[in-house]
């Protein structure tokens, strides 16, 4: 009878270890820390410290309404860093000049505002990329044919580019947008970003070969 009583004892026992096992697994894997994205680094180093890169775009242009407004001058900046062993950076300036669309309209006015524009690293599908969000373009639409004559467009939402290390080069897209999530939206419409970024360190790095994993 007590080795009976001996051997359920043991059974019960062994369940709740077992329980218990799988408790402390569980909790484990949710408290673990989430993985880190792609880091920015500079000649295969990662990045340490902060950095400024700078650019200007090789045939970018917003397209919605029926018609693509495009910049001849479509220049950024932003401050990089990495933080978690993730990519992070801030765009802080976006100068636009020569601006035009392929239609009657003219543009008036344009001018992107509400810096710094946050940025992370994330990775998609086997690649990275490069997420703005907080994007705040207005752009004053002319022409007396012109449907939006007169109009203030206010662009805003995020933006998501693919970034190349091959090319060292950050390209928005359709598809680009769609893995990252990203939308742009102006006078209750989606607008298309495309465009396609080269980039280049502007301070300690200068002339260092730019790159993303």
């Amino acid at each position: 009878m007590q080795k009976q009583k001996r051997s359920a004892l043991l059974a019960k026992t062994r369940v709740a270890l077992g329980g218990l096992l799988a408790a402390l697994m569980l909790s484990a894997v949710f408290a673990s820390p989430a993985m880190a994205g792609p880091a920015w680094k500079f000649n295969g180093e990662e990045l340490k410290g902060t950095e400024t890169i700078l650019g200007g775009a090789e045939k970018s242009g917003l397209t919605a309404w029926g018609f693509t407004t495009t910049c001849d001058n479509f220049l950024y900046q932003v401050e990089i860093w990495n933080s978690g062993g993730t990519g992070q950076g801030n765009v802080t300036d976006l100068p636009l000049f020569n601006c035009y669309t392929d239609t009657t309209c003219t543009v008036s006015a344009i001018e992107a505002e509400s810096f710094p524009w946050p940025a992370t690293l994330t990775s998609s599908g086997g690649n990275n990329y490069m997420t703005v969000k907080g994007v705040d373009v207005w752009i004053l639409y002319g022409g007396w044919f012109c449907p939006l004559w007169g109009v203030w467009a206010h662009v805003t939402g995020s933006a998501g580019g693919l970034l190349s290390n091959a090319t060292e080069s950050a390209t928005f897209s359709t598809s680009s947008f769609k893995a990252t999530g990203s939308e742009l939206k102006a006078l209750g419409a989606s607008v298309e970003w495309n465009g396609y970024f080269p980039a280049e360190a502007f301070e300690t790095h200068r002339e260092q070969s730019i790159s993303a994993s």
